[in-house]
């Protein structure tokens, strides 16, 4: 006997009150599991790289005279 026949005839032995709850939990397990499966999915996707040289190309100037001591320092070189 399958799993499904068992549950089948336990169900059609219960009185319609409890019917309404068996469908109910058996909706928010279907949903559940989808959830979790989407989840699962999203997770085991690679992720995209992020970063490397270059990322901030054309972000980041430093001024022409950058290595040129400065005005305030002169008295201590």
């Amino acid at each position: 006997m399958t799993t499904e026949t068992k549950i089948l005839e336990a169900v059609s032995q219960m009185p319609e009150t409890l019917k309404q709850e068996i469908l109910h939990y058996a909706q928010y397990l279907i949903e559940k599991y989808s959830r979790n499966s989407e989840e699962q999915e999203e997770l085991e996707q690679p992720k995209q790289k992020r970063g490397g040289f270059g990322i901030l190309k054309g972000k980041i100037w430093m001024s022409d005279d950058f290595d040129e001591p400065l005005e305030d320092m002169k008295e201590y070189m």
